[in-house]
């Protein structure tokens, strides 16, 4: 896989992720749960099954949990800095700071993805580049579904919504180039930019997706979702490597 073709693919199955939210009209409460709790399991196996061995096939455990928790002090930070108002589940309010901050927090944790995918092209290692470009592109599919159904669901026009999305892998494809221009030395970056990126796709998994497909009483069915997404990453890994 060439450098630029990587680097490319890798940012834009945020924006491919996207489009089929698109395409979902007026959700109910729970299909809106289980949709939520679905990509959170999606997103687990991401980064359990992709970023996590990732790191480790490429460090250590030492690193891997500095990265996970730099990651997740990180969203932290961000959550208690953004206006967030929490109110009731039945509120029709009750999101509008939710998807700011998800956004903010894609866009953020975007960055060190994106450098970790452009210095490992840029490394003397062949299949390293490949490698880290496939864990990072396989989660950028759920990540971007995921921003976009939280824009349409909350009001925001379908195509705003896109591009909103595609500006957050426009973030992780211009930290790549930056990371391109990298050498060897800053090769032990990148798997603490897999780990951060892990961290901080657990943060928003844990303190806002699956919370958020508990809030209406349909808590069983969204616990069935999560697993159906889990295992459906878990085999889309399976197949592709």
């Amino acid at each position: 896989m060439g450098n630029n073709l990587g680097i490319f693919i890798s940012a834009l199955c945020t924006a491919l992720g996207a489009v089929p939210a698109l395409f979902l009209g007026n959700l109910s409460h729970r299909f809106k749960d289980n949709l939520l709790a679905y990509s959170a399991g999606i997103m687990v196996a991401a980064s359990t099954y992709a970023l996590i061995p990732s790191t480790l096939k490429l460090s250590n455990m030492f690193v891997l949990t500095i990265g996970i928790l730099v990651g997740t002090a990180t969203l932290t930070a961000l959550e208690m800095s953004l206006p967030h108002i929490e109110l009731e589940h039945t509120s029709p309010a009750a999101h509008q700071a939710r998807p700011l901050l998800l956004i903010a927090a894609m866009a953020i944790h975007n960055i060190p993805e994106g450098i970790s995918v452009g210095v490992s092209f840029a490394s003397q290692y062949e299949d390293l580049g490949s490698l880290v470009a496939f864990s990072i592109g396989l989660q950028n599919i759920p990540e971007g579904f995921l921003v976009c159904l939280f824009l349409v669901a909350n009001g925001i026009p379908k195509l705003s919504a896109l591009m909103y999305t595609a500006f957050t892998g426009g973030i992780e494809l211009a930290a790549s180039y930056l990371g391109l221009q990298l050498t060897d030395q800053y090769l032990g970056v990148v798997p603490y930019g897999l780990a951060f990126a892990a961290g901080a796709m657990l943060f928003v998994v844990y303190k806002e997706l699956i919370p958020e497909s508990h809030g209406d009483g349909n808590e069983r069915s969204a616990t069935f979702s999560f697993v159906i997404g889990l295992l459906t990453m878990i085999l889309i890994t399976d197949i592709l490597r």
